[in-house]
């Protein structure tokens, strides 16, 4: 018999109300720095906080809509997925979140954008 063991680590990124909506914060990892997104429509995203294009911090972007738009270039970043909006290409990894007793609590296995496309697309060559 193979068991199959749940390897996610969850760490708290602090209170739901504690972001605004919409709004953004940083939460430093292990894995580096990663982005913690709330819209306008209070869902919450997480992604690393560092821009495929130049490394601006999107956690300081302006979120709208599902999106996340870097401050330093104006690159865009649909949060669901991790993908560069159009024209832009590149991508940036996503992590799993869940809300539990109002408190935001981030996965830490990384689901890359590149590893949702196979790896053999543009966005893992930009990556």
């Amino acid at each position: 018999m193979t068991t199959i063991r749940n390897e996610m680590q969850w760490i708290d990124a602090g209170p739901l109300e504690a972001i605004p909506s919409p709004g953004a914060r940083r939460l430093p990892s292990a894995h580096g720095d990663i982005a913690v997104v709330r819209t306008g429509s209070g869902a919450v995203y997480a992604i690393d906080d560092r821009c495929p294009h130049k490394g601006g911090p999107l956690s300081q972007g302006m979120v709208f809509g599902e999106r996340v738009q870097c401050p330093l270039h104006g690159l865009v970043i649909d949060l669901p997925t991790g993908f560069a909006v159009g024209p832009d290409t590149g991508a940036v990894s996503t992590y799993p979140v869940r809300v539990a007793d109002g408190r935001i609590l981030v996965g830490l296995l990384p689901q890359t954008a590149s590893a949702a496309c196979g790896g053999g697309c543009a966005c893992a060559q930009a990556a």
